[in-house]
């Protein structure tokens, strides 16, 4: 089969590489720069330990040379947020009618209200275009939902130099179709990472296993990205943890107006989360790294779809404009 990655850093590189070592796909990506140049160098290279694992890769550059590669069989997406607008253009000459599209991003997906009963009408704003991340409309138009597959990813690497992954730990894919349900496309995906070494789980629900790991990722991301606090650190606050709970008690009650019920309290969330110990979220990663921080995608996006359900945020809100703020100032989110 054949798979294109878009995005070969830590999460793309990854999947890329496990994908590649199955013999069972021709795998190529589109990259930039001097990720562009390592690939086309060295191939897929992910490290985890002492252990060196490696992979053929044809490398392309988006612009010049998607068009290319021609259809594909699946599109993983693996890019930052932030990037996804000016990525997704790159996306149209790999479809084909039977391509899967698979987002393998952090927080809420543009498709993600596509569908959801009462959503779309007058009372919430007219259609399910999400602004906060897709606001020309142009992710939407560019990839069809009929070939996208929800995916929630659950392991942490990074990328210590261009072309190269370090695989901290976790191999969980969760998998599913946009609309909930069963399919034999989604079986068949889940059955070759699976083959690729992942812990792939086909769920029929991947729109409530996104908005729960949005639950946690919503505040410990940007908290973390302002204050340069590790998890264990922001759980040990009282005054912090409290303001994190608020914050995730309002994302619960609008998952509870558009299907995505949580049934756990935020201290049980925590108690999860607590087990990471001195962990760096992703968003700290990226302003120590001095990139864009994934800002719409984990919390602005919850506010917009609060609105549009008519539920109040005033914590979300507040963790927002202090977020946003800080990213301005640091020249890590537009103005």
């Amino acid at each position: 089969m054949k798979v294109t990655i878009i995005g070969a850093g830590a999460i793309g590189g990854l999947i890329g590489q496990r994908l590649a070592a199955t013999g069972e796909a021709q795998v190529s990506a589109l990259a930039r720069g001097a990720t562009l140049a390592a690939l086309r160098e060295r191939g897929w290279r992910v490290r985890q330990g002492e252990t060196l694992a490696t992979g053929p890769v044809a490398a392309a550059h988006p612009l010049e040379d998607a068009a290319k590669l021609g259809e594909q069989d699946l599109v993983v997406i693996a890019v930052k947020g932030p990037a996804l607008a000016q990525v997704a253009a790159s996306v149209v000459p790999l479809l084909g009618p039977q391509t899967l599209v698979l987002p393998a991003m952090n927080g809420v997906p543009w498709w993600f209200c596509q569908g959801v009963p009462g959503f779309a009408d007058g009372a919430s704003g007219g259609d399910a275009t999400l602004t906060s991340i897709d606001p020309e409309g142009a992710i939407g138009a560019a990839i069809p939902l009929a070939n996208v597959i929800g995916c929630v990813v659950h392991a942490s690497a990074s990328t210590p130099e261009p072309g190269l992954v370090d695989h901290k730990m976790g191999r969980g894919l969760i998998i599913g179709e946009p609309g909930g349900g069963a399919s034999e496309r989604v079986q068949r995906l889940a059955a070759l990472l699976e083959r690729a070494g992942f812990e792939a789980k086909a769920s029929e629900n991947v729109r409530l296993d996104i908005w729960y790991k949005l639950w946690g990722n919503l505040t410990m991301n940007p908290v973390s990205a302002i204050t340069g606090a590790t998890i264990d650190r922001l759980l040990d606050d009282p005054l912090v943890r409290d303001f994190c709970s608020a914050a995730m008690r309002e994302a619960a009650a609008i998952g509870a107006k558009i299907g995505c019920a949580i049934d756990q309290s935020p201290e049980d969330r925590h108690q999860v989360t607590a087990k990471l110990g001195a962990f760096k979220t992703s968003m700290l990663q990226d302003v120590e790294a001095n990139r864009p921080i994934e800002l719409d995608a984990l919390v602005s996006v919850v506010r917009e779809i609060g609105q549009r359900v008519g539920v109040a945020t005033p914590n979300i809100d507040a963790l927002l404009g202090l977020t946003r703020l800080f990213g301005r100032v640091h020249g890590l989110y537009p103005q």
